[in-house]
């Protein structure tokens, strides 16, 4: 199994994290916090890289144990590109070429057109790009689903299949 898998943490209600304090804000003679508009004060909230919709990705989605396997695999073969958790932490997509949804056949996963690419510092990425400026490596399919095969295969043998 992959070791390291990146842990995502929630933020809370409003979009700041827990147990952060709040700027500090010089105050008046009186007491009162002196920003210009007079009521409580804002809430700031971290300024957040949005996902971007990659139009030259496919995701081929299977089970986190089952995908984890399969990074293993992929790693030791050198081959694997880029794989993100869901948010869940239930799934592992993995990032294939655009096209490759309309011969894709294997049961125990789904490949669907497109792919939402997080920036490099998101910590839902499995196997990130290589940089914060890096684009995403996409995994070879057919190199994919021999490394899934083989995955199942070894699932199945440990008792822990069928999934």
């Amino acid at each position: 199994m992959a070791t390291g898998v990146p842990q995502y943490h929630r933020l809370a209600a409003q979009g700041v994290l827990p147990g952060v304090a709040p700027a500090l804000v010089p105050e008046t003679t009186d007491g009162r916090s002196s920003w210009a508009g007079g009521g409580p004060l804002p809430t700031r909230r971290p300024r957040a890289e949005q996902p971007v919709a990659a139009a030259g990705y496919d995701t081929v989605t299977v089970s986190m144990r089952h995908g984890l396997e399969a990074v293993d695999i992929l790693r030791l073969r050198r081959a694997c590109g880029a794989v993100l958790q869901s948010v869940t932490g239930t799934t592992v997509s993995f990032l294939v070429p655009a096209g490759t949804v309309s011969g894709w056949h294997l049961p125990g996963s789904s490949c669907s057109a497109g792919a939402v690419v997080l920036p490099a510092t998101d910590p839902r990425w499995v196997m990130p790009p290589a940089g914060a400026g890096a684009a995403a490596r996409p995994t070879d399919p057919w190199v994919l689903r021999s490394a899934l095969c083989e995955a199942a295969c070894t699932l199945t043998a440990g008792g822990l299949g069928p999934f």
